[in-house]
């Protein structure tokens, strides 16, 4: 019923426990989980999962913060982003929320490789999973700069776990990208992220949990996993006046839209 589109299970946190973390999933009616990768050196333990397991898949990318890492190019997406179960490029994007004494200008590096992503997303025909943070004017400059405005031949993708303003997503949506939602939604603080949500038609949306990380209230300071995802759904649900059933159907056949091939 219920899909988790953004975790990190090969992270120890969850690793070690993943028997409980599976069944906690079927007990939850949670089917399926994309397992993201935010470097190329943990991409083959998330890849691995991903072959692993049938209702598990797997993306290719360097998360924007990730520093001394190896640096993916063109080729590394490409080659990795065909293998078997590897359905976006991501997780990527820009983070300017700690410069750590930097400037904007001084993260031209971060800028590089999005591009670099954005374009092997467009090379392959996959979608991008998006990260950003204070940095959404550039995200979207960038996106439209290399052709990601909707349009034939685009790669699109989804601005994930989103917490920017309602205008950041309505230029999202424009660009034919959708947006999900993680476990921040169901905060007391969150107010105008659920006023956001309000907004993002039902056809855009999706849920998450970034475990582990963001676990939702009521298990706000655990350790998230993928079987707290309905309780994203369930806010979403109140949001939008519907079942939680609904919500459940309408974000995995989004899911679905996005990244092809993905049905268990």
């Amino acid at each position: 019923m219920f899909t988790d589109s953004h975790c990190h299970l090969n992270f120890p946190e969850l690793i070690c426990e993943l028997p409980a973390i599976r069944q906690a999933m079927a007990d939850a009616q949670v089917d399926r989980a994309l397992c993201i990768s935010t470097t190329l050196e943990e991409f083959g333990a998330v890849h691995q999962l991903a072959l692993q397991y049938d209702n598990f898949w797997a993306t290719v990318g360097v998360h924007p913060d990730n520093e001394g890492v190896r640096e993916p190019t063109l080729d590394d997406l490409l080659s990795l982003g065909r293998l078997p179960r590897v359905v976006g490029i991501g997780e990527t994007g820009l983070d300017y929320y700690r410069l750590n004494g930097r400037s904007v200008a001084d993260m031209a590096w971060q800028r590089a490789r999005f591009r670099t992503h954005i374009r092997a997303a467009r090379q392959l025909q996959k979608p991008l999973v998006i990260h950003t943070r204070q940095a959404s004017e550039d995200t979207l400059t960038m996106l439209r700069e290399e052709g990601e405005d909707g349009s034939s031949g685009s790669a699109g993708g989804v601005f994930h776990c989103f917490t920017e303003d309602e205008g950041t997503a309505r230029q999202a949506l424009d660009l034919g990208f959708y947006i999900s939602f993680s476990g921040i939604l169901t905060f007391k603080s969150a107010r105008s992220l659920r006023e956001v949500a309000a907004m993002v038609p039902l056809d855009r949306l999706l849920i998450e949990t970034d475990s582990p990380y963001l676990a939702p209230m009521p298990y706000r300071g655990k350790t998230n996993n993928p079987s707290y995802v309905p309780w994203v759904a369930r806010q979403l649900a109140e949001i939008k006046q519907l079942p939680v059933e609904e919500i459940g159907r309408i974000t995995s056949d989004n899911f679905d839209a996005i990244f092809k091939g993905v049905r268990a």
